[in-house]
């Protein structure tokens, strides 16, 4: 095998000039595609989901509160998993990862001030709360935000 013989996989490509219903020689003439009859077949087909005035499934599930499409999907870290850490040590969301203590950060990372920490650490992530940030800088470490 070689790159010149290489072809995409039968049935994969299609062409956006694919001409229909032109003719019984291409393949795909006279229904053009359609079949023959029914209301498929006609122009002013119902739409997606129409369920010929039957009330259709998205109306009839309940809907509920709100979504907010701007909302950020922030990763909680506790400063006690910190402790694995050796003292003096830079920790940032690359070392967060390599170590296996978060696997996505997603929108951002914030580190929260639950549990104890007995190391100076730099540490650089997305946010902090006020009680991490404070335990950091007790210790002489730094707590930078990105």
């Amino acid at each position: 095998m070689e790159l010149s013989n290489l072809r995409p996989a039968e049935g994969s490509k299609h062409s956006n000039d694919f001409r229909r219903g032109r003719g019984h020689g291409s393949g795909n003439g006279k229904t053009a595609g359609k079949g023959h009859k029914g209301q498929k077949a006609r122009s002013g087909a119902p739409r997606i989901g129409f369920e010929g005035g039957q009330m259709p499934l998205y109306r009839r599930i309940p809907k509920r509160g709100f979504t907010n499409r701007n909302t950020k999907d922030i990763v909680a870290v506790n400063i006690s998993v910190l402790e694995r850490f050796e003292d003096g040590a830079t920790v940032d969301v690359d070392t967060l990862i390599e170590t296996g203590i978060i696997k996505n950060p997603r929108d951002g990372v914030k580190l929260l001030g639950k549990g104890e920490l007995t190391k100076k650490l730099n540490v650089r992530v997305d946010a902090y709360s006020a009680s991490a940030k404070k335990k950091i800088e007790a210790l002489g470490g730094t707590a930078e935000v990105m």
